[in-house]
């Protein structure tokens, strides 16, 4: 019922595993993986004196395998449950036979299954450099070991985020926002331990699982009792949200829809006549709940964003001041990963829900449309970026002394506009060339 007669698992795999886009995916990622190696390689013609480029080519390796499965986990996991209330078959998945436990564990194990498969491929291209020297078998095999086992975590923590939304985009926010700190601790200390290679093994081999099963275990119970005792079961999973009450009951961070910034990513719903040559679609995206459930998704996504950035901007910005182009690095990644949330969706849904024919058949233009669609997506992804980017203007203006920074601080804000407008507009190219939202975030 678990693994070998788990209906749940079979279909995910035969699905998945079977696409088209399955195999693009694995070239991509062993082209990607191919190349960090290709402009990493040594370029000494003699190695043997001095190993110290063989191993920083292996570390570089496991580095961008690393931040490419991390960034890989929750697209495949962040809509296991999400994906069954969008299809209308969660209750009907709930009332089957099986098992809370076996559901989480054949989603999980499916979702990951595909990404094993690309971990795996990669091996002949790490073998290449072994001949090198400088590292031993039992150093690469542990650096896979801890490889798996934290693509096995940020999976268990997405299908854990995904029972708690009933959208896949906000599933896959809050799994951005939780793996991202972690895949960043976990590159720092591969890069502190660089010269020590056994306390790399005693990590990987003792730490680390330890703290992947803690996690993993707790995080599979929850879920596994969420589906047990659903709450957001009962008209196919919807929950109705009076906004007046949310305002009023709300506890920490409240959202004024009418004032200032807040109305700029979360405006009031409209309550009188369009006026005359606006964009019905812009209107329509702009005035729409970006992740349903009212502003608790919003306010979260607010909140722990603040949170987790105010350690690197108190070590970047203020404790360290000449590590500020990190802060920077944080911010624009949390763009690239958060951004195409907002507008990869933005054309796939309306195939979803069967209304994109209808739309074309409008008086809008299709320019209209595909316009509209962009500047809803980047007007939210933008100004959720910019909370992270005020300290930075803040800690400029506020100590004279930086005020001859004014030009790099320039520039640093337009490498960030730069990148919300490049995540924008190719999650919406993306999303009118694919049917699917799940394969347009991905």
């Amino acid at each position: 019922m678990y693994l070998v007669e788990n209906p749940v698992l079979q279909r995910e795999l035969l699905v998945n595993l079977r696409m088209f886009r399955s195999f693009v995916l694995l070239f991509f990622y062993q082209a990607m993986l191919a190349a960090v190696v290709y402009f990493a390689w040594p370029q000494q013609t003699r190695l043997e004196a001095n190993a110290e480029a063989a191993k920083g080519l292996v570390d570089m390796f496991f580095l961008g395998q690393y931040i490419l499965a991390s960034l890989m986990a929750p697209s495949f996991a962040a809509g296991a449950v999400t994906g069954e209330k969008e299809r209308k078959t969660y209750e009907m998945l709930l009332a089957s036979p099986l098992k809370p436990a076996a559901i989480v564990l054949g989603k999980l194990l499916a979702s990951l299954a595909h990404l094993a498969i690309l971990i795996f491929a990669s091996l002949p291209i790490v073998m290449l450099c072994l001949p090198l020297g400088g590292v031993s078998l039992y150093e690469v095999l542990a650096a896979y070991l801890g490889l798996t086992l934290s693509v096995i975590t940020f999976g268990m923590i997405s299908v854990a985020c995904s029972s708690y939304f009933q959208r896949t985009a906000a599933s896959l926010v809050a799994s951005y926002l939780l793996i991202l700190p972690l895949a960043l601790l976990g590159v720092l200390s591969w890069r502190a331990f660089a010269g020590e290679g056994e306390v790399r093994l005693l990590l990987t081999l003792i730490v680390l699982p330890g703290i992947s099963a803690a996690i993993c275990f707790a995080l599979f119970a929850n879920t596994a009792a969420r589906l047990l005792h659903p709450p957001d079961v009962g008209s196919e999973g919807k929950e109705v949200v009076d906004l007046e009450q949310e305002a009023q009951e709300v506890v920490g961070l409240v959202i004024q829809r009418d004032q200032f910034p807040d109305k700029l990513f979360a405006p009031p719903k409209r309550v009188d006549l369009l006026d005359d040559h606006a964009n019905p679609v812009y209107d329509k995206e702009v005035h729409s709940e970006i992740f349903s459930q009212g502003t608790l998704m919003l306010r979260l996504v607010i909140q722990v964003s603040m949170i987790l950035a105010i350690p690197i901007m108190a070590v970047c910005l203020f404790m360290f001041s000449n590590q500020a182009p990190w802060y920077i690095a944080y911010v624009v990644t949390f763009n690239m990963l958060v951004g195409p949330v907002f507008s990869a969706g933005s054309v796939t849904s309306e195939r979803e829900r069967q209304t994109l024919d209808l739309l074309l058949c409008t008086t809008i233009t299709p320019w209209q449309i595909l316009w509209g669609k962009l500047i809803a997506g980047l007007r939210v992804s933008s100004v959720l970026t910019m909370f992270l980017v005020w300290p930075v203007l803040l800690a400029c203006l506020m100590v004279p002394f930086y005020w001859k920074n004014m030009p790099q601080v320039g520039a640093y804000f337009l490498i960030i506009l730069l990148t919300c407008a490049t995540t924008a507009v190719l999650a919406l190219f993306m999303s009118v060339l694919f049917t699917k939202t799940s394969v347009s975030l991905m």
